[in-house]
């Protein structure tokens, strides 16, 4: 399948708070207060990866409109809704693929995108969000832009594959065994992109990062 000038956004966020600052014991509930960092996205349309900081939300939201699918990894629970207060649009409107959900829905417990990059493309994470908090707090915001727009790279790579080959590679942390998970992303991306709408996948807790 071809994305070339796709209208689709591989998107991942950045925050500058943790749970812990905010207070967060039930974690749905401040989400919000979480506030946006950098948000890093792979635009197919142009070709391009592109960081917005914080500043730079309305741009964002103009092309987050003109999207016919937005890609991530617990971007249904986590990305977009810390998104939700600079954004007029909303988030659950938004046409989206969540790799995370696939992965729970297979094996029924929580999964981290390195537990997927790894077995699936020989490749790892380039640091933690913890470590993206402290490039904020500490004004390195050049680093934190790479290191978002690596985690974007991981996952965009991750769709492309599960596309292709119908399936991904995930390692468990609770038996530390590789299995293999069928998906059907394929035909949702096909699905979304010609207007049709898909029902998500059922809902299991998810990962912080």
């Amino acid at each position: 399948m071809d994305f070339t000038n796709k209208n689709i956004l591989v998107l991942d966020i950045e925050t500058q708070k943790s749970f812990q600052e905010v207070g967060g014991k039930s974690r749905s509930q401040f989400l919000e207060k979480l506030k946006v960092s950098v948000v890093g996205v792979y635009d197919y349309r142009i070709g391009q990866y592109v960081a917005y900081e914080e500043g730079k939300m309305m741009e964002l939201e103009a092309r987050l409109k003109e999207a016919a699918l937005v890609v991530g990894f617990n971007s249904r629970r986590f990305d977009l809704p810390v998104l939700q207060p600079y954004l007029f649009v909303k988030v659950d409107s938004i046409p989206q693929i969540d790799l995370l959900e696939a992965v729970e829905a297979a094996r029924g417990h929580r999964a981290s995108l390195d537990s997927l990059a790894g077995p699936t493309l020989k490749q790892h994470k380039s640091g933690s969000g913890r470590d993206a908090i402290t490039l904020y707090k500490e004004g390195r915001l050049d680093e934190l832009k790479r290191y978002c727009l690596d985690d974007v790279r991981l996952t965009k790579e991750i769709f492309e594959y599960g596309i292709r080959e119908g399936k991904v590679l995930f390692t468990s942390n609770w038996d530390y065994k590789t299995y293999e998970i069928a998906v059907n992303w394929k035909q949702e991306t096909e699905d979304l992109l010609s207007g049709v709408k898909s029902s998500p996948a059922a809902h299991f807790p998810s990962s912080l990062f």
